[in-house]
């Protein structure tokens, strides 16, 4: 920041003095300056006259004389130069009061000055956020400090990214502020600096395990499979694959990690109840009737030209007849052609239950402002009224708009 501020100062005083001695320069009469010139020429010309007569090299030297002064009476312009005024150079001051006040104002318009004192200001403070956050006993920091804390390890990693705590840090604050890409892309930076660091593994998985992208749930769950087998004891381990297969609705894997992980509690943990629960509610659903819709979804050549980069898909199934939708889901823009599962889980009223249905009919809409209404322009696909006995599996085409 000083070195900044040193720099601009610098600039600004060497314009400044180059005005000023611009401004100092005298025009001054080019008459007065021949005549300097004849004066120092007939001198010289003198001088070498009598060196001249003195080796005798030239016999008739008042003559040469006299002609050396009819040349300079020559010389000498017929009308009398005008008096030049010459201007005191504090003239020019408000000149360089200008160029100082518009040269800061620009400045203070365009460069920045505010973002860079708050961001030293972070740099300040970073060292007593650090030591706040990390003591248990310490006043937990409010939102606000702790987007401070961010934005001061996220500079620290700018002039040294090989600081795996710094990234781990950085993880677990995006995941606070609930800001997924900060956390996801932090702990990425943490497992590349060491891929076998078991919390940055964890942490990351946990991460993609609450994403609301399918593709992030799959790609946990091949991150936690291998990892239940490594650390077939760790607690975190098991629940976050649990709670990931559950989700994804593989309950026999659900139910499974559950079970492990009632095996390792002692018996009068609180937490053995919970799972007991989660256990009952897992069996719950991968017995109701065992009723799904199986749904394909892809995209037609024009509208995927028109694939908006922040949009949201939803998926809603009707029976037919009515307007109301039975289920809805609600997932962002991923990966064309989409697999996708609906069951009850899915229905807006439990009185109007998917597996009650006698036939559906499945609409897909791309909203490209997340809204839950349609816009003029979005793209959908319908499609036919099917039968449903239970199971059954659809494609849709997003083709229309």
């Amino acid at each position: 920041m000083s070195t900044l501020f040193l720099t601009i100062l610098l600039l600004l005083g060497a314009t400044c003095t180059l005005l000023l001695l611009a401004g100092r320069r005298r025009s001054g009469d080019s008459t007065t300056d021949r005549d300097q010139l004849n004066q120092t020429f007939y001198h010289q010309r003198l001088r070498e006259l009598e060196e001249d007569e003195g080796q005798g090299v030239v016999a008739d030297r008042p003559e040469m004389v006299r002609e050396l002064q009819e040349t300079l009476l020559l010389d000498i312009p017929q009308v009398p130069p005008r008096p030049v005024r010459h201007s005191s150079r504090w003239v020019l001051l408000p000149g360089v009061m200008i160029l100082v006040l518009v040269s800061l104002g620009f400045y203070l318009k365009t460069g920045g000055l505010q973002q860079v004192m708050g961001w030293q200001r972070v740099q300040n403070e970073l060292p007593a956020l650090r030591a706040q956050v990390m003591d248990p006993q310490a006043r937990p920091l409010s939102m606000e400090q702790l987007a401070r804390l961010a934005l001061g390890i996220r500079s620290q990693l700018q002039t040294d990214p090989a600081r795996l705590d710094n990234w781990k840090m950085l993880g677990r604050l995006g995941m606070v502020l609930n800001n997924a890409a900060m956390a996801s892309q932090a702990f990425r930076h943490a497992l590349q600096l060491a891929p076998g660091d078991l919390d940055a593994k964890i942490s990351y998985a946990d991460v993609l395990t609450r994403s609301n992208d399918p593709q992030d749930n799959r790609e946990a769950l091949l991150m936690l499979k291998p990892m239940a087998v490594q650390y077939a004891t760790n607690l975190q381990v098991l629940g976050l694959l649990a709670f990931n297969a559950y989700n994804q609705q593989d309950y026999a894997q659900a139910i499974e990690s559950w079970n492990k992980m009632l095996s390792l509690l002692p018996a009068g943990d609180h937490r053995v109840t919970m799972i007991q629960r989660s256990i009952e509610q897992a069996k719950s659903e991968s017995g109701r009737d065992n009723s799904h819709l199986a749904l394909t979804i892809t995209l037609s050549s024009e509208a995927e030209k028109m694939l908006p980069k922040d949009g949201v898909l939803y998926i809603s199934v009707s029976d037919g007849i009515s307007q109301v939708p039975v289920a809805v889901k609600k997932i962002p823009l991923s990966h064309f052609p989409l697999s996708i599962t609906l069951d009850d889980s899915t229905a807006m009223m439990p009185d109007r239950l998917l597996s009650a249905q006698h036939q559906v009919q499945v609409r897909v809409r791309i909203s490209r402002d997340g809204s839950a209404y349609p816009s003029p322009g979005d793209w959908y696909g319908l499609s036919e009224i099917t039968p449903f006995a239970g199971q059954q599996q659809l494609a849709v085409e997003i083709n229309r708009h």
